[in-house]
């Protein structure tokens, strides 16, 4: 790995960095996004966090959602709301990715795809797909857990964007679509008969009643969702594609069809690309609701709500364009219900509790032994796991960027006696950046690392920022319009950029990650003071 020289004004300057251990804890940092506006109104997204592919139900008065996680983990989130704009994220339903073997190493856009959230006979149901291996059912009583270990409903290949549908007369349905590089082919929703406890299918093949290749200009028609209303079946699901595609509708007397289609949103004269794939909701004073991700590449696929109402037995989303029955998304409206207290998903970390956040993710199978909140109460100590390339390890700690412009700050030490042990903070997808610090001689550095290269691979080359004398560094990341400044400091006061500005890239069907990283010998560890999120 070649080294390049950065030097600063203070070049020669050795860092003072013998820093307190911590300088107390603040005031809670204002949250960087927050969809409700206080005046009756919310702006969309309702959550500019890279929950893909959302799929959302109301029980009772109150909201769930969950989304594609991929090969992160814990995966599968599980969000919770009482107005369907303020969320809280309650946790997750898969702790851990099957096969294990198989996600014991990061496998980007492998595993969980889009999941179907259902509640039916007095239990939580989620269908996942995993395109490799089938279609997983899980079940809860409870929406926060424990959810059942997961069960291969239907093996195989390319099986994607499972909806089930328990109908009137007791018989069970299971839709899905296929992924064209399983499968060979895809545009074609395939509906099978499903035992009503979920645990297998009825038939050896089902029947396409919705083929996507017979309707002009229709491609990529995917991520179905199965409704019944006033003796019609609905099927909504996209087509065109994440970033320029539309939301359709099909509807049918009749299960297999045949079924007539009609576009019901569409980005129109709207900032909102690729408006689709998301879930029909009624609220409890029976107004109608529609969730849908836009995909903002670094920034991942963002969930927004808007309002439906219905127009000749069809759905209209959003605000209706010229009379035409399409609607385009709103970007601010009405709340759909006034009550509610603000709500986010955490971002930041004091790390002063007995369990990390629920917003952290592994990048693959995670293990116990790689954290620990009480080797040294109030800080996370992040224990050193092999590995060069962070887009290959499991152990890089990460989350979900939060909003289109925030800051994070972090102080980490690291504990290293071996050359190359290193520890910093990240910002992770199919290109990476981080900042941190590494050990060299019997000193240590800062180092700005840069990763760059395709969807399969990329090169790091760091460059050394400056020397450090002791094993501390404040550290921060300031991102804007997609593009991250990494920057430290002597004192938490004044801080320094450190090298270029670095233009973030998605990963492998999600957005970029921020996160923390501790990678070297055994012996090596670091230990991470905070992780604080700020507007």
């Amino acid at each position: 790995m070649t080294t390049t020289t950065i030097l600063h004004r203070a070049a020669l300057l050795i860092l003072p960095l013998a820093l307190s251990a911590c300088q107390g804890t603040p005031t809670a940092p204002q949250q960087p996004w927050t969809a409700d506006l206080g005046n009756g109104q919310y702006q969309n997204p309702i959550l500019h966090a890279d929950y893909s592919d959302p799929d959302a139900i109301r029980v009772g008065d109150t909201y769930y959602m969950t989304a594609s996680s991929f090969s992160n983990t814990p995966g599968l989130p599980l969000l919770q709301s009482t107005d369907m704009v303020n969320w809280e994220l309650v946790g997750h339903a898969l702790p851990r990715l099957v096969p294990e073997n198989v996600f014991a190493t990061p496998q980007p856009g492998k595993g969980v795809w889009a999941p179907c959230l259902r509640f039916h006979d007095g239990q939580f149901w989620i269908f996942y797909p995993d395109p490799d291996f089938g279609i997983y059912v899980m079940t809860a009583t409870s929406f926060d857990g424990p959810w059942t270990a997961p069960h291969l409903l239907a093996g195989g290949k390319g099986l994607i964007d499972p909806t089930p549908l328990w109908d009137d007369d007791g018989k069970a349905y299971l839709l899905h679509g296929w992924a064209k590089s399983r499968a060979g082919f895809n545009n074609v929703l395939t509906l099978r008969g499903m035992a009503p406890d979920g645990r297998s299918l009825l038939d050896t093949s089902g029947q396409v009643i919705i083929d996507g290749n017979k309707l002009p200009n229709y491609k990529t028609l995917e991520g179905p969702k199965f409704y019944k209303k006033d003796g019609y079946y609905y099927v909504f699901a996209p087509a065109g594609g994440v970033e320029e595609g539309w939301q359709s509708v099909f509807r049918s007397r009749s299960i297999n069809g045949p079924y007539d289609d009609k576009i019901v949103m569409a980005q129109g004269k709207s900032g909102i690309n690729g408006p689709h794939q998301g879930a029909w909701v009624t609220a409890a004073d029976g107004s109608d609701w529609f969730f849908h991700f836009q995909d903002k590449r670094a920034y991942g696929r963002v969930v927004h709500l808007q309002p439906m109402r219905w127009k000749d037995g069809w759905p209209l989303i959003g605000e209706e364009v010229n009379a035409s029955g399409v609607g385009q998304p709103f970007a601010r409206h009405a709340k759909p219900l006034a009550a509610g207290p603000v709500r986010e998903p955490p971002t930041g970390d004091e790390f002063s509790s007995a369990a990390l956040g629920p917003q952290w993710q592994w990048s693959a199978n995670g293990s116990p032994q790689w954290t620990s909140l009480a080797a040294r109460p109030g800080q996370l100590r992040l224990q050193a796991q092999p590995g060069t390339n962070l887009r290959e390890m499991a152990s890089v700690l990460t989350q979900k960027l939060p909003a289109p412009a925030f800051t994070v700050d972090t102080r980490i030490a690291l504990s290293a006696t071996q050359e190359g042990d290193r520890a910093g903070l990240v910002l992770l997808g199919m290109k990476y950046a981080w900042l941190g610090l590494r050990r060299a001689g019997t000193g240590s550095q800062l180092v700005l690392g840069v990763c760059e290269g395709n969807e399969n691979t990329c090169t790091e080359k760091d460059q050394l920022v400056v020397p450090v004398d002791g094993n501390a560094a404040y550290l921060r990341m300031t991102m804007a319009d997609g593009v991250a400044t990494f920057s430290y400091s002597v004192d938490n006061s004044k801080f320094v950029e450190a090298g270029q500005p670095f233009k973030a890239s998605m990963g492998r069907w999600v957005g970029a990650q921020m996160g923390l990283f501790s990678a070297g010998g055994a012996q090596a560890h670091a230990d991470v003071d905070y992780f604080r999120v700020s507007k």
